[in-house]
């Protein structure tokens, strides 16, 4: 059930970042990574390349610059 909420609120933002989707199900980023592997390996979803951080950079958390991308059937 929560792999497809997470596939929904994936489809309707377009894209998101880990740290949304997180704060979005007020889950950890341990518990959410197999689930999206899940829509990964089944194609409905993409992760985007990791932009590189300004030099000396310590503002931007990881799972921010962690974005995801829809690429499924839209419902």
């Amino acid at each position: 059930m929560i792999l497809t909420e997470i596939q929904e609120f994936i489809c309707q933002s377009r894209q998101v970042s880990l740290a949304d989707i997180k704060l979005h199900f007020h889950m950890n980023e341990e518990t959410l990574r197999p689930m999206l592997k899940k829509l990964l390996k089944k194609g409905r979803i993409r992760q985007l390349p990791i932009p590189q951080r300004c030099d000396g950079c310590i503002c931007c958390h990881l799972d921010t610059l962690e974005v995801y991308e829809w690429v499924g059937i839209d419902k």
